[in-house]
């Protein structure tokens, strides 16, 4: 009992929030990765296109003599090229030979730019000047005619300095960061004021619980979302059920009680006097016979399930009535008499089986006992009284109905036989009893038949094929 009684480890907010916490890490940490690796690859593009630039403009400003010699470069080209340690550096060479022209901003750099390249060849990578700057280096190899010298293989190189790029990239990582960590605190925010929000309904159902079982509470609020309105609705029925089930017991007990003091009563009066040994013997035996069998009622009111069971498959009712069509023939059997049944088709009770035909049955036995030939037991679905759906089962006969006082008062619960209207009283008030403790209801009154009407509200419903 104590380990259920045990509190949970971990609630359903703090496990929710921590996988959501590490899903929301993995998805932004996976997303860090990616936008950084699309900013890289649209720096380097960018890159590739400003070298590609630099180098047509360094291809069109280059000079050549009258003979259509290249001299050099023109100095209206790209002014950066003009300053030393700028950050942008050309070269022009012919391939296999010395340089033709340096720009003035590779003084001091002693920058290598690398092999000759092929004609119509253009080449991309990444360098390293001898002061270990990284340098991006653009060569592209042309063959070159002009006047009427011959043609020459020439390769023209750019290279610019990978600092500015690689500052971006830091700034770009800083600034992607600091948004995804604060991306990640709102998000987790916004998370854990809605799990207040929607985690609401199950703390309230936990303290309702807790005062339940803690005695200042009988059953649970209503108002509760869709999802939950089942759960404590059946709760409710449950709680509700049990209640019953104990006040059964006890008014079954006080009812065993207060049956048996007549009996031993009239016992204590026959012990055997002088004279009377005979008719005291006659009179106790038929006490005691008479205590066994308020002791055997009793304890099978209180064995009885006593409400709606959760889970509980529905219950047909017309062959529990067929059944007890055929044992009321066989005792009824000196009389003549007809017994019609007319239920909807698929009628269904929702409880024990034991009750309904106990019910039913003490019904059919009393319109038998009392009916002159006819007895008839019908049937509806009833629109209210028992919450979900509820059927009702009514009993006609054609006797001479029920006596006025029993009618106006109806069934008492735990009336003894020997205060009751023969033939009618205990039976009626059990069943009363049972329909009660099903959230249903008992009703008397006279049949157009011209005798007694009983009916019967119990929980049930129509099976869904028979209706369609």
């Amino acid at each position: 009992m104590s380990d259920l009684a045990a509190p949970p480890v971990y609630s359903l907010s703090r496990r929710l929030l921590t996988g959501v916490s590490v899903a929301l890490a993995v998805f932004l940490g996976v997303s860090g990765l990616a936008l950084d690796a699309i900013f890289r690859d649209l720096a380097e593009r960018s890159l590739r296109e400003l070298l590609d630039a630099q180098m047509v403009a360094l291809i069109a400003a280059v000079e050549t003599d009258d003979a259509g010699r290249i001299r050099a470069a023109s100095t209206q080209a790209e002014s950066r090229l003009q300053t030393p340690g700028s950050g942008l550096y050309a070269r022009i060479r012919v391939s296999g030979g010395p340089e033709l022209w340096r720009s003035p901003s590779t003084a001091g750099t002693f920058l290598d730019f690398g092999p000759d390249a092929a004609p119509g060849r253009a080449e991309f990578s990444l360098v390293h000047s001898t002061g270990g700057q990284r340098l991006a280096l653009a060569r592209r190899g042309i063959r070159w005619e002009a006047g009427s010298g011959p043609a020459q293989q020439l390769t023209f190189a750019v290279a610019t300095s990978m600092v500015p790029y690689d500052q971006q990239l830091r700034r770009f990582r800083t600034q992607l960061g600091g948004g995804l960590v604060a991306l990640s605190a709102l998000l987790l925010l916004t998370l854990a004021t809605l799990l207040q929000w929607v985690m609401r309904p199950l703390r309230r159902l936990e303290g309702e619980l807790a005062a339940v079982e803690a005695g200042t509470q009988q059953s649970l609020g209503t108002g509760y979302p869709r999802e939950l309105a089942g759960v404590t609705g059946n709760l409710n029925a449950l709680l509700a059920g049990e209640r019953r089930r104990i006040e059964r017991y006890r008014n079954t007990l006080g009812n065993l009680a207060h049956s048996l003091k007549t009996p031993l009563a009239v016992l204590r009066g026959a012990l055997p006097r002088e004279g009377a040994t005979q008719r005291a013997a006659e009179v106790i035996a038929r006490e005691v016979d008479r205590m066994d069998g308020i002791v055997e009622h009793q304890l099978h009111r209180a064995a009885a399930s006593g409400g709606v069971l959760l889970g509980q498959p529905p219950l047909d009712v017309e062959p529990v009535a067929l059944e007890l069509r055929r044992v009321l023939a066989r005792a009824h059997a000196g009389k003549d008499l007809a017994i019609e049944i007319e239920l909807p088709a698929g009628l269904q009770f929702l409880g024990e089986r034991a009750d309904l035909t106990e019910a039913l049955g003490n019904l059919l036995d009393n319109a038998c006992k009392w009916c002159r030939a006819r007895v008839r037991l019908g049937g509806e679905v009833d629109g209210g009284g028992v919450g979900r759906g509820s059927i009702l089962l009514i009993v006609e006969d054609d006797g001479p109905g029920l006596p006025p006082a029993l009618r106006e008062q109806g069934p008492a619960r735990g009336r003894r036989a020997d205060e009751s209207t023969p033939g009618h009283g205990i039976g009626l008030a059990m069943v009363q009893e049972m329909a009660e403790a099903y959230g249903g209801a008992l009703r008397l009154g006279s049949s157009a038949l011209g005798g007694a009407r009983l009916e019967l509200r119990l929980p049930g419903r129509v099976a869904a094929a028979a209706s369609g």
